[in-house]
């Protein structure tokens, strides 16, 4: 068995006001909502809720889907909570929001995949905060083009599908979903919804190459996304995909600079980068862009 790859040095996060956390963590319980910052243990979620955000995980916190890379439980799901809408909305207001960011684990075992919940949820907390910018991350839906239909007709300002990593790991990584699916997926919304803006994120350091990594850019951009994420992958445990690589700041920097050359309007590429990191920083500056 090999030995795991020690940490770097530059995979070091802030600590932030035990009161700030203190509130959010209140805020959350007392609705009996999830974040995916606790469920996936991001390595931001002490920075965020230090700022008082933080991302909504809905339709219960265990997925139908086992993906080595993911540290949310597995187990079978939970039924469908009717007031997790009206409950995430309020916590939108009590947490004085200005950008909200909310996901979903995968539900295959739902005939429509969760999407009516989901569009229930923007629509209730563009209706308590009128104005307030929402970032949808998505499953892929088990590719039904009517449960998308669903959440786009509930308007996110952002509609964000990661697809993870590299074609050639997905067997490995994400052995039940499909990298052409995702890719279709961001191509339709652009399609279906010009005005949208989308977006999408990958992993470093599950093994991929970097010319893999630069085709799987390329494919996104022709799919028309817009903003685009890169972070370090981190196992949260000795039983998920270990960690192959740790890329340099520099390297991250290298990846950020070849994607605004090919045109996306934002990337976001870093060690510490998740997909919903200063969701709001990138959206701005990707509706600076479609006004140029």
């Amino acid at each position: 068995m090999s030995t795991p790859l020690r940490k770097p040095p530059w995979l070091r996060t802030r600590i932030c006001s035990a009161g700030q956390l203190a509130a959010v963590e209140k805020t959350l319980e007392r609705k009996g909502l999830h974040t995916v910052c606790e469920e996936a243990i991001c390595p931001n979620r002490m920075e965020c809720f230090g700022r008082g955000t933080a991302t909504f995980l809905l339709l219960g916190p265990n997925c139908t889907r086992g993906c080595t890379f993911c540290a949310v439980d597995k187990h079978k799901p939970h039924p469908v909570d009717p007031a997790e809408p009206e409950h995430t909305a309020q916590a939108v207001e009590d947490m004085k929001l200005n950008f909200c960011v909310i996901t979903m684990v995968t539900r295959d075992d739902l005939p429509d995949h969760g999407a009516a919940h989901i569009a229930e949820t923007i629509e209730l907390v563009h209706k308590v905060k009128p104005g307030l910018g929402v970032e949808v991350l998505i499953s892929d839906l088990g590719g039904n083009q009517k449960s998308l239909g669903t959440v786009l007709a509930s308007e996110p300002e952002v509609l964000n599908h990661n697809v993870e990593t590299v074609p050639r790991l997905y067997s490995k990584v994400r052995p039940q979903a499909n990298y052409e699916r995702s890719v279709e997926l961001l191509d339709r919304v652009g399609k279906l919804r010009p005005e949208m803006i989308t977006k999408s994120g990958i992993m470093l350091g599950l093994g991929e190459e970097e010319a893999e990594v630069l085709e799987v850019m390329a494919d996104l951009r022709k799919a028309g996304v817009d903003l685009l994420t890169i972070g370090q992958y981190l196992a949260p445990s000795k039983r998920h995909h270990p960690v192959i690589s740790y890329p340099t700041p520099e390297e991250f920097s290298a990846y950020e600079a070849k994607g605004l050359e090919m045109g996306f309007a934002a990337v976001a590429s870093a060690p510490l980068v998740r997909s919903s990191y200063k969701a709001e920083t990138m959206h701005q500056k990707a509706l600076a862009a479609r006004k140029q």
